[in-house]
């Protein structure tokens, strides 16, 4: 049975995907005044993307192998 995502989680996880992102890039770019549009925070918590510190990039956010699996899934 296919895993059905959050439209926009399901967009944020696919733009990291193409290249991990720098912490700052991610918070700049996905931020929201709504409380209800916790994007980056959901696939976060869903195990979707994970902070990581990189030796000369500082902190990114990438797409762990779970945030891969749900691509596959969703045919992105």
């Amino acid at each position: 049975m296919s895993e059905m995502a959050d439209p926009l989680v399901l967009d944020f996880v696919e733009w990291v995907a193409r290249e991990p992102r720098a912490y700052a890039e991610v918070i700049s770019t996905w931020k929201t005044s709504c409380p209800r549009l916790t994007i980056w925070e959901d696939a976060a918590d869903r195990g979707y993307v994970a902070r990581e510190t990189l030796p000369g990039l500082g902190l990114i956010i990438a797409v762990t192998a779970e945030g891969e699996r749900l691509l596959r899934t969703n045919g992105r």
